[in-house]
C-alpha cells in the first residue's frame, strides 16, 4: 500500500498525469491510501498492545507453572525420603517379627496371623483400662471377671472383635 502511494505521488508530482479528471481521481486514490494506510496502523498498534499483554499473561503464568513444578518436585523427593525411610522401617520390622515369631508357639502364631487377615492387619490387642484397644469397647464385668480368673498363659479373646487380648500392668484388672 505504502508502494501504491508512493508511486502515485511520484506520478502526480512528475507532471504525467495531465487530465484534471485524472489528477483528481489520483488525489482521492491518495487520500483513501492514506486513510487506509492510517486505519491499518490502527489495527497493527491495537494488535501490538494485545500482543504485549498475551505474552506477559504467558510470563507470568509460566512462572506459576514453575512455582507449582518446584513444589511438586518438592512433594515428590519429601514422598520418596519417606518411602525409603518406610521400607527401612518394614524391613527392621519384619526382622523383628521373625525373631519374636520364632519363640512364640506355632499354634498362638497361626490363630494371630488368621486374626489378623481377618480384622484388617491387627490380630492382637492391649487390653488397657478394661477396654480392648481394638474394638475400642470396654470389657463388661463378667468379661472382667473371667479375665481376672484366667492363669497368665492362657490366650484370651475379645468378645466382641474376637481379636487376642494381651494383659498389661495397665490392664485394670
Amino acid at each position: 500500500m505504502r508502494q501504491r502511494a508512493v508511486r502515485d505521488q511520484q506520478r502526480l508530482d512528475s507532471g504525467a498525469v495531465s487530465s484534471p479528471k485524472d489528477l483528481e481521481s489520483l488525489q482521492r486514490e491518495l487520500t483513501s491510501l492514506a486513510k487506509r494506510q492510517g486505519d491499518l496502523e490502527d489495527v497493527v498498534l491495537e494488535i501490538m498492545e494485545r500482543r504485549e499483554a498475551a505474552q506477559e499473561r504467558v510470563t507470568e503464568l509460566t512462572q506459576r507453572v514453575s512455582a507449582v513444578q518446584a513444589k511438586v518436585d518438592d512433594a515428590t523427593a519429601r514422598r520418596d525420603a519417606a518411602l525409603t525411610e518406610l521400607d527401612a522401617e518394614i524391613a527392621t520390622v519384619t526382622k523383628d517379627r521373625q525373631v519374636v515369631a520364632e519363640v512364640i508357639p506355632a499354634d498362638l502364631l497361626k490363630l494371630y496371623d488368621k486374626l489378623r487377615a481377618q480384622q484388617g492387619g491387627v490380630g492382637a490387642a492391649r487390653l488397657y483400662q478394661r477396654r480392648c484397644e481394638g474394638c475400642r469397647l470396654e470389657l463388661n464385668i463378667t468379661e472382667v471377671n473371667d479375665v481376672k480368673a484366667a492363669s497368665p498363659d492362657t490366650v484370651l479373646r475379645c468378645e466382641n472383635c474376637h481379636r487376642i487380648l494381651v494383659r498389661t500392668s495397665e490392664s485394670g484388672l
